[in-house]
């Protein structure tokens, strides 16, 4: 499979266990790589034969800014589902990072990575 990798995809959401994530929201980073077979596409060189990678920067920052959930796993997996919906996309790896976390100690940033493929 050849992969479209979108990085430093970034948005506020309200997603957290505690009530100040929820009120205030934070900042999310998503990198995401679309796994997909782009010979179609380019044997046309025909958009329609692949995946804009524009639309789906933006429905991610829509599901990011979007419904709040208490995880950073259960946005990463609405990400990835997001992502599958498009056509062309066989697989997709999604990292979510949450740089602001509530963490005592210094940090430099919290990440979840998934996998997730057509079944």
């Amino acid at each position: 499979m050849d992969r479209v990798a979108l990085r430093g995809l970034k948005a506020r959401g309200h997603h957290g266990v505690f009530p100040r994530e929820r009120e205030e929201g934070q900042t999310f980073i998503v990198d995401l790589v679309l796994h997909l077979d782009t010979r179609p596409a380019a044997a046309g060189d025909d958009l329609a034969k692949t995946v804009h990678y524009g639309v789906v920067a933006e429905e991610v920052v829509e599901v990011v800014q979007g419904e709040p959930v208490d995880l950073i796993e259960t946005l990463a997996e609405r990400i990835a589902q997001q992502c599958l919906k498009h056509e062309a996309v066989a697989q997709v790896e999604v990292v979510v990072h949450k740089p602001d976390a509530p963490i005592t100690v210094p940090f430099d940033d919290v990440t979840i990575t998934i996998t997730r493929s057509r079944v």
